[in-house]
């Protein structure tokens, strides 16, 4: 029997969607207003999730304290009021869009967690606009 744990998160961060190998005018027609020099923001919503067995002994699948420090240490601390395109390393040559991100939240968290679970992310830029990744 699995069963899904899952805490949510948030944090703000400023970001420009911009590629350095392209031209001003193809950045701005690809990316709009997203890709204003100046930056923009976003109070990103974020939910994880790991699903995997019961532990017999201690009737958790895992201890959401565990997670809730996961998710501080890897998302919140490193991407909390930063902008990600010049304070984010793992952004210094990647494209921040809401998938982008996801994928990296994901592989930051998934090695604290133990391959045995399975682990979903789910990153909200706006009310209305969201990415969920399941990995590979």
């Amino acid at each position: 029997m699995k069963v899904t744990i899952s805490r949510k998160a948030h944090f703000n961060a400023a970001h420009r969607l911009h590629r350095k190998d392209w031209t001003f005018e193809k950045n701005e027609a690809v990316f709009g207003k997203c890709n204003n020099p100046n930056f923009h923001g976003h109070n990103y919503g974020l939910t994880v999730s790991v699903t995997g067995k019961i532990d017999p002994e201690t009737g958790f699948v895992l201890d959401v304290k565990v997670l809730a420090d996961i998710i501080r240490d890897e998302v919140e601390i490193p991407f909390d009021h930063k902008n990600l395109n010049l304070d984010v390393p793992e952004f210094q040559d990647l494209n921040p869009t809401a998938e982008n991100i996801a994928v990296v939240i994901w592989n930051k968290i998934r090695k604290r967690i133990h391959t045995d679970f399975d682990l979903e992310i789910v990153l909200n830029e706006t009310d209305r606009n969201f990415v969920t990744y399941k990995g590979e």
